[in-house]
């Protein structure tokens, strides 16, 4: 199983990267894509919503199921991955590489706390 090191995780298997602008990247785990087998249809955030940390914003759906995709810390979407929308199949094959959607925090004091709420990725992996 794939867990990077330099990322942050939630229970529920979204992946979080800070990244040097201040936004923050979001993805699904290897853990996720590997559960849900064939991912056909990714329902990604519209660009301009207002997230709070745990809200729904996103659905992946496979042959097997449909798993909700909880935001890691609030703010507004800024982006959204449409070439892995369009493809969805290619979070199976490389899960970090393929991010769903980027969040500016509302608040960088606030943002720091969420983001340190999140597990590393030890103990991420003693979740599963």
């Amino acid at each position: 199983m794939n867990i990077p090191t330099h990322l942050k995780y939630a229970a529920s298997h979204e992946w979080s990267k800070a990244e040097s602008d201040g936004t923050i990247t979001v993805g699904i785990t290897d853990h996720a894509q590997e559960a849900l087998g064939d991912i056909v249809f990714l329902e990604l955030p519209v660009i301009g919503r207002v997230l709070k940390v745990g809200e729904e914003c996103a659905v992946v759906e496979s042959v097997k199921a449909a798993s909700d995709i909880y935001a890691p810390v609030s703010g507004e979407v800024i982006a959204i991955n449409q070439a892995v929308a369009d493809v969805p199949e290619s979070v199976n094959s490389s899960p970090y590489d393929n991010w769903l959607f980027r969040i500016k925090p509302s608040n960088p004091t606030e943002m720091a706390a969420q983001l340190s709420a999140l597990l590393d990725a030890d103990a991420y992996a003693a979740t599963l």
